[in-house]
């Protein structure tokens, strides 16, 4: 079990999306409510790719690039045993803040953009890609993952 981790998990996505809603009522500074936030959505999308999802459900992504230049997609995916060691809670939790934030993201950015706040946008588009980044790489590792028996790294180039 990792408390600590599930407890990270959610810390940082719900703490952006708290602070995008109600920033204007603690603070008058744009630039700062902006670099809040955007520090917020940095350290879930570090912690997510990097710790949790490695502990909570066996599963890592990374992108390295090679002697030409090249870029490769790298998704590996643990032993069956090791994962199901772990809790199912736990793993449902992964699951759901990794799929229902990038949602509500979404729905931010159409708020954002009817609502004029044009300001916001690049803040709203900032938070689709870094939790999309993790949602698409996540489950190419889970899909990937139910291939294998043992631990297995596998490679897509671009």
């Amino acid at each position: 079990r990792h408390p600590l981790a599930t407890f990270f998990h959610l810390f940082f996505r719900v703490s952006a999306i708290v602070t995008y809603l109600f920033c204007d009522w603690f603070s008058n500074s744009f630039v700062a409510c902006f670099v809040t936030i955007l520090l917020l959505l940095s350290f879930d999308f570090w912690s997510v790719k990097n710790v949790t999802g490695r502990l909570l459900v066996g599963l890592r992504w990374w992108n390295q690039i090679d002697e030409d230049g090249k870029s490769h997609w790298v998704f590996e995916a643990k032993k069956v045993s090791t994962v199901a060691a772990s809790s199912e809670v736990e793993a449902r939790i992964f699951w759901l803040g990794l799929i229902i934030c990038p949602v509500i993201w979404t729905v931010f950015f159409f708020s954002t953009l009817f609502s004029l706040k044009l300001k916001w946008l690049a803040l709203v588009i900032a938070g689709i890609s870094l939790q999309t980044a993790n949602l698409y790489g996540y489950i190419h590792c889970k899909l990937g993952g139910q291939k294998s028996i043992s631990r297995t790294t596998f490679v897509a180039a671009d």
